[in-house]
């Protein structure tokens, strides 16, 4: 402990250590002050603000009229536009997602095995995630499946006739969902964390039982890899609801609407038609639908995912 003395009384005084001081709450706010002010001021404020918003025709051509439920009414009841694009939303969630999931384990079950160079191949398939869904890979791949692109030559060089993948209706979703599986780096490495932390026992055990690869797949590797699996889960639902990039740079939302997807509508209805309180409850519904969805798989864990602290005995509670 310091000793200071007093000019006063000549007293020794004791002086607290240079850590005690900061031993108060406040020490900790002042460290998290940058992190809080950026919260505070570029999420929860904008946020609150939105929420505001979506309850007055705000247009920026009139002043702020408050409209109640109008706009919520108006989206449900009236707007057709909104039905379509949820529609096309929902089917783009339901197929993307499960065969992103899919093609990333395939693939961290093969970048599991101690090859030469694993840590090469790894860093090259982990690539498309790390540069993500830019305008320049949604223009590389505008250009790859267009009527004269890569991907129509190989097809060409089989005797295969090929089509205007981004330009057909029937195909263009199709082309968007290819390209959020084909990034499916980020979900695969954590598949691969997730697979390096499964015993290696559990399968020696189960190959003296007789297990085959294929049993020690169903019946070790994907109930210890449930709940990573339900991470990736949630993750690819929040990020599929909000695409929004491809679709904006590779068809616009078409071709006749066929990849007019909830969030585009929500940029038009915006910055096209600069009807901001009209579209700021357009993001509070999709809000809501994320949230939902997010609720209904966590309830829906407790009957496939698998958590060792869970476990009695080898059963779970």
């Amino acid at each position: 402990m310091e000793r200071a003395t007093s000019a006063a009384s000549g007293i020794p005084v004791r002086k607290k250590p240079f850590r005690k001081r900061w031993d108060s709450p406040l020490a900790g706010y002042l460290f998290i002050s940058p992190w809080l002010i950026g919260f505070l001021a570029l999420t929860a404020y904008p946020m609150l603000l939105s929420l505001y918003y979506s309850f007055t025709d705000y247009t920026l051509m009139k002043p702020i009229e408050w409209v109640g439920l109008d706009n919520y009414e108006r989206i449900l009841m009236a707007d057709d536009k909104f039905a379509q694009s949820l529609k096309l939303t929902f089917y783009y969630v339901l197929a993307s997602v499960p065969l992103k999931l899919i093609a990333a384990l395939m693939v961290a079950l093969l970048l599991k095995k101690a090859v030469r160079g694993i840590s090469v191949y790894r860093t090259a398939i982990y690539f498309p995630s790390l540069i993500g869904a830019s305008i320049a890979v949604s223009l590389l791949w505008k250009n790859i499946f267009g009527v004269d692109g890569f991907f129509n030559k190989v097809l060409g060089f089989f005797g295969i006739p090929g089509t205007g993948w981004v330009t057909n209706p029937d195909t263009a979703l199709w082309s968007l969902i290819g390209l959020s599986v084909w990034q499916f780096g980020s979900s695969m490495v954590i598949f691969l964390a997730g697979l390096k932390q499964i015993p290696n026992d559990l399968y020696e055990a189960s190959a003296v039982d007789g297990a085959g690869k294929l049993k020690q797949f169903f019946k070790i590797t994907l109930p210890m890899l449930s709940s990573t699996l339900f991470f990736n889960l949630i993750m690819g639902v929040i990020n599929s609801f909000q695409m929004f990039t491809p679709a904006y740079v590779i068809t616009g939302g078409g071709p006749m609407n066929s990849t007019y997807v909830y969030a585009l509508y929500l940029y038009e209805r915006a910055f096209s038609r600069y009807q901001l309180g009209y579209s700021s409850s357009l993001a509070w519904i999709m809000l809501i639908l994320i949230v939902a969805a997010a609720v209904i798989i966590n309830l829906t864990s407790k009957y496939w995912v698998f958590y060792e602290s869970e476990s009695q005995g080898g059963k779970r509670k």
